[in-house]
């Protein structure tokens, strides 16, 4: 057996327990009173999840007020999910670690999960035309129908990600996995920025998860990834995550985008900071075992303004932490 081949058959195997857990059904945030959702992972100092609380271990407060729980649940919910997968240059040798780490999150969906493939360079792409829970179907634009390397238009991506998700029901997450800064190769005006992607996501309650992969540079400095050099020198780098190094210079250790941390703590997901592309795949099985650990929390907001309300999620034990959104829309309820 070849190493790689290895390697898939641990993942697989290291994911079978979660892949087989029973899933219930979503629980009810629809009815004629409006109940607010907020899903929430717990972790204990030392990160690991804690799946056993009851409903007096969690208080949620609304712009400071403390809420009634009208619905409690930690059983295994179903997700439907937007998976992103950064395909710019600077990731082309690690494309097929990219890959295997998509399979493994597909591995660990369960029956009742859905998904869609999308890639993002040159153009972004998403397929297939609806939501999936068909294993072999994922598996297969995962491995014949990803784009070749382009540019990053990161955050144009993941509004198209939450384009994807506004008609499907329960929880709805996109998760985005880029090496680089957002770098889009159409500089006009209708490119989305970090502002109007975090603030889509909260108001139609998509949450984000993000995986960045931290690298070397080797542009030298003062030099942008993608755009050609004013005076002519090399190096400036081809489009994509982290660009070329061609033109020498000092190697320099880039951080992914600053944004993904802060749109994934605004939204309830999670965000993880490799070194490494070989973390890939045991990260991105890590990012489907928490989704499939999230206690589901609800209540009754008292009034709907039309406005983002502050959303608090607190502990009755001190040494744990929770992770879920910071904000809600109190929509007004439909005119009759």
């Amino acid at each position: 057996m070849s190493r790689s081949a290895a390697l898939a058959a641990l993942i697989v195997a290291s994911l079978a327990v979660v892949s087989a857990a029973p899933q219930t059904q979503p629980p009810s945030f629809t009815g004629v009173t409006r109940t607010v959702a907020v899903y929430a992972t717990v972790t204990n100092a030392a990160g690991r999840l804690e799946t056993d609380l009851s409903r007096d271990d969690f208080r949620v407060d609304d712009d400071g007020k403390r809420q009634e729980l009208t619905l409690f649940s930690n059983d295994v919910q179903p997700i439907t999910v937007v998976m992103l997968l950064d395909r710019s240059g600077s990731m082309k040798p690690n494309f097929d670690l990219e890959e295997r780490a998509a399979e493994a999150f597909v591995g660990a969906m369960g029956p009742a999960d859905k998904a869609r493939i999308g890639s993002f360079a040159s153009r972004i792409q998403v397929d297939p035309d609806e939501f999936t829970s068909d294993h072999g179907a994922l598996l297969k634009i995962l491995r014949n129908e990803l784009q070749e390397d382009g540019p990053t238009p990161l955050w144009n991506a993941v509004d198209i990600g939450i384009d994807k998700l506004l008609l499907e029901q329960g929880r709805r997450v996109v998760l985005v996995f880029t090496d680089g800064v957002d770098m889009p190769q159409n500089f006009s005006n209708h490119n989305k920025s970090l502002k109007d992607v975090m603030k889509r996501a909260e108001e139609q309650n998509v949450m984000v998860y993000a995986i960045g992969l931290a690298g070397q540079n080797g542009a030298p400095a003062g030099s942008l990834r993608g755009v050609p050099d004013p005076f002519g020198r090399s190096g400036g780098g081809s489009f994509g995550g982290r660009g070329g190094s061609s033109g020498g210079g000092s190697l320099q250790m880039e951080k992914p985008d600053e944004g993904l941390p802060k749109i994934a703590a605004a939204t309830g997901g999670g965000y993880f900071e490799l070194t490494s592309a070989r973390e890939l795949p045991t990260t991105f099985a890590r990012v489907a075992n928490e989704l499939h650990h999230q206690y589901a929390l609800g209540f009754t907001p008292e009034k709907l303004d039309g406005k983002m309300h502050d959303l608090t999620v607190r502990l009755s034990k001190p040494d744990l932490m929770a992770r879920a959104r910071k904000r809600y829309l109190a929509s007004k309820p439909p005119q009759s």
